[in-house]
């Protein structure tokens, strides 16, 4: 039975939410995390956590990409660039921490194989990634983006059909980290293409309340793979997409 504090942490992360109230909405679901035992969340809890936090770091991620596109500069303009980057890295360091630890705890709660597990290890392996692209002075942060997303695809393979959103989520996710943070861009194209290909052969399976998520994906990952694969593209800077 839902407890009153939780259904007001609940009612105002969704008003957060519709106020884009992004900050607002990571505080109310952390609290509603911590104040959690077991820590337990359901498909829409899990879903809020993970729209607010996406929302918070997208902003730092895009402006990291904004300055990192920057042309040519003057010395003490470059001067200044640097340091502001410094300062947006400090808040991009700052918001996946924060999210980690709480995907530490309900992974640690969460000992079911099952897609909740799934989902936060993909959560976990998606904010590793967000600091290897931009703090690319710690190596450590692609060996661990790499081993949760071993851990959830092996799990996700087991235990989720191939239509799946979050299988397919997953599995585009990682293959960006192929491409953009391990740079084996051969084995992006393959598991993309795996993924893909498995998903097209069992669509009539698919269940209508998982079809606009899942074809959304796929639709990504064909477009990952036109982009990929194409030889005028070969060093292309162009943004893939991610989930």
């Amino acid at each position: 039975m839902m407890t009153e504090q939780r259904a007001q942490l609940i009612h105002m992360a969704r008003t957060a939410e519709q106020a884009e109230r992004y900050e607002d909405m990571c505080q109310f679901m952390k609290a509603l995390v911590n104040s959690t035992s077991p820590r337990v969340l359901d498909v829409e809890e899990r879903n809020l956590l993970s729209v607010a936090y996406k929302f918070v770091i997208g902003t730092r991620r895009a402006s990291l990409r904004t300055l990192d596109s920057e042309q040519e500069l003057k010395t003490g303009q470059k001067s200044l660039n640097d340091e502001y980057k410094k300062q947006i890295e400090m808040e991009l360091i700052k918001v996946c921490t924060d999210a980690l630890d709480l995907l530490k705890l309900l992974i640690e709660d969460n000992t079911e194989e099952n897609e909740a597990r799934i989902f936060y290890l993909k959560m976990t392996a998606d904010y590793y990634r967000y600091l290897a692209e931009s703090v690319k002075s710690d190596q450590t942060y692609p060996e661990k983006t790499l081993e949760y997303y071993t851990l959830a695809q092996a799990l996700a393979e087991k235990k989720l059909d191939a239509t799946h959103p979050i299988r397919l989520g997953l599995v585009l996710n990682f293959s960006v980290c192929y491409y953009e943070i391990l740079n084996e861009r051969k084995k992006a194209c393959e598991l993309a293409k795996a993924a893909f290909d498995s998903a097209i052969s069992q669509l009539d399976t698919l269940k209508e309340a998982e079809y606009k998520d899942s074809t959304l994906i796929m639709q990504l990952l064909r477009d990952n793979l036109t982009l990929w694969t194409s030889t005028e593209n070969e060093e292309n800077d162009e943004e893939v997409y991610d989930q």
